[in-house]
């Protein structure tokens, strides 16, 4: 079997976005609200934004709730419901990360996230490039991801309780604890001075802020 049909086998492993096809369960749904309160708070106002959420899930449920004060929304995922579509103020772009971000011009969008994604990539250092190049000057890309503590909650929620999709854990390829994530943001081009990475959700998920260059430094 040639690299590429390694990679076109690996890249089929994922069958459907998030929430396609199913009902997030109560867990999923607290995890998401508890992404969504960083996310107002790091980002400030979005009033007149562009915005891009890559991986957003097959329904978007982050950028649905501030599409009104968005001036445009960029939204990425293998599959996106249809009347996302229909919205003037979307581009709705489907297909596999991070391949498929080549479609985003570079310093097009003011802020960027990847929430709870990179865990799900074979590349996960592309992305992260992807981003940088895409955000402009100043702006800022937000990312979450699992913790290796994370991982056993995880794990136990879907493995044991039943509480989560059983593929998307079966679908993770890393965990990623402070010391892991933050060189990783650096290789793809952030500075160290505008790098805020953090564990939250008691240790469940490590939250990173990076603000592209041309913006005021961020304080750790």
């Amino acid at each position: 079997m040639s690299n590429a049909d390694r990679a076109a086998l690996r890249e089929g492993m994922r069958e459907r976005a998030y929430g396609q096809g199913y009902q997030p369960s109560p867990v999923d749904r607290l995890g998401v609200w508890l992404s969504a309160r960083q996310i107002r708070r790091y980002a400030g106002s979005l009033a007149g934004k562009q915005l891009g959420d890559f991986g957003c899930g097959y329904h978007a449920a982050y950028v649905r709730t501030v599409l009104s004060q968005l001036e445009r929304a960029v939204i990425v995922d293998s599959a996106l419901a249809p009347d996302l579509k229909s919205y003037r103020n979307v581009t709705a772009i489907e297909g596999t990360l991070p391949g498929v971000l080549d479609q985003v011009p570079v310093a097009s969008l003011d802020i960027v996230l990847c929430i709870s994604v990179l865990e799900h990539l074979w590349d996960p250092l592309t992305a992260l490039q992807e981003c940088f190049r895409i955000v402009r000057p100043g702006g800022l890309c937000i990312f979450n991801v699992p913790t290796w503590r994370g991982k056993r909650f995880l794990e136990y929620s879907a493995f044991r309780l039943g509480l989560s999709p059983k593929d998307e854990m079966d679908d993770h390829k890393a965990y990623y604890d402070v010391k892991d994530f933050w060189p990783l943001l650096v290789r793809a081009g952030f500075r160290p001075s505008n790098i805020r990475c953090f564990s939250y959700k008691f240790g469940l998920n490590t939250f990173a802020i990076c603000r592209s260059h041309g913006g005021a430094d961020i304080t750790t």
